[in-house]
């Protein structure tokens, strides 16, 4: 198979989890579930995964084609449906990208080779869910 994850129970509803970087993570419930609050909720997660993959890809990208980029953030937001079991069904991804001479129109090709190829988790979320992608060019000069 390949990746393995181990994920073993604390009590309540609390678990920790392996991941093969070597950092482990904690799962749990908010209070209106049940949990403490003390981990990350699952469902949040994949929407982390899924800009971790796409941000990686994308900063790899700036590097390769040596663009000036100060920062740039990714934000998600999602919509659960409201049956069991409750899934994300729209998923909207923002890609903001702040600096003093961006080159929009090769940043736009860096969030389309991720969007379109290189990133596996956005390959499943277009299994289950509509994204939309959207970018935001945010020069400082201006």
């Amino acid at each position: 198979m390949g990746v393995k994850v181990t994920t073993k129970w604390l009590g309540d509803i609390r678990f920790e989890s392996t991941n093969p970087s070597g950092h482990n993570l904690f799962i749990d419930a908010g209070e209106e579930s049940g949990g403490k609050g003390e981990g990350y909720r699952p469902k949040a997660l994949m929407l982390s995964g899924l800009a971790g993959c796409s941000g990686i890809d994308v900063a790899a990208l700036i590097k390769k084609m040596k663009l000036d980029v100060a920062n740039f953030t990714i934000d998600i937001d999602a919509n659960l449906t409201e049956e069991h079991p409750k899934y994300y069904d729209k998923v909207l991804m923002s890609f903001h990208f702040y600096g003093d001479n961006l080159n929009e129109k090769k940043l736009q090709r860096a969030v389309d080779l991720s969007v379109e190829k290189y990133c596996g988790v956005m390959e499943m979320f277009q299994q289950f869910a509509k994204v939309t992608i959207e970018t935001h060019f945010h020069n400082k000069s201006v």
